[in-house]
């Protein structure tokens, strides 16, 4: 069992903005604190034999400059490396481009605060259409995978299983949960609450399969 209220109250959400080249982007930033030291969750989110135990599976290089690709999921170049405190890579998924940057920092004895920094040009009426939760969730529920993995018990999510599970009572709690965090993440960030609730509820029901709003 997930204890769903402990994860959801143990990531940190954020929602910002930059310029880039190309115009200006959006920035959505996660990040969690795991018992386990900056080497070894560096390992975990660099090794492609541990990545398919808490993630998706993937292939390719994932040196610096290689291409990888996540099954049934986004591909990219791995841009920069910096081991054991992280790396950055582009995210190419649906036809798009978008930016990922992981960076791990010592939180303790043996505690690493992870954080993943999402970068992507989204166009406004998508934005208001499903806001941030669109991806929020999904790196929710990575990052489940990952706490799962440094479990000490190792109860947690089987990437295997993990449809299933989505669809159990669990997932659904824990998705609207996630949902409802992003939310208040967006209107934090400066979108009026109305739009930024009517977006979380669209997202939220294409994520549990329930009508949408």
């Amino acid at each position: 069992m997930i204890d769903v209220t402990g994860q959801i109250s143990a990531v940190e959400r954020r929602i910002g903005d930059r310029t880039l080249p190309a115009g200006k982007a959006r920035v959505l930033t996660i990040s969690q604190t795991y018992d386990a030291s900056v080497e070894d969750v560096f390992d975990a989110c660099t090794n492609p034999e541990r990545i398919p135990r808490w993630f998706l599976p993937v292939s390719g290089d994932l040196s610096l400059g290689g291409r990888y690709q996540l099954e049934g999921n986004a591909a990219g170049t791995v841009e920069r490396c910096d081991p054991p405190h992280g790396f950055a890579a582009t995210w190419e998924f649906g036809g798009e481009v978008s930016w990922i940057e992981v960076r791990l920092r010592e939180a303790g004895p043996g505690r690493t605060r992870f954080e993943l920094e999402h970068v992507a040009h989204v166009e406004d009426q998508r934005w208001a259409e499903y806001g941030p939760g669109a991806v929020g969730i999904g790196w929710d529920l990575a990052l489940v995978g990952l706490a799962s993995h440094f479990a000490p018990d190792g109860v947690g999510v089987d990437p295997a299983a993990a449809a299933d599970w989505m669809a159990s009572d669990e997932g659904r709690r824990f998705v609207i949960a996630a949902g409802e965090r992003w939310t208040a993440a967006s209107v934090a960030a400066g979108t009026p609450a109305d739009q930024a609730h009517a977006a979380g509820e669209r997202v939220t029901a294409f994520y549990t399969g329930a009508p949408t709003p």
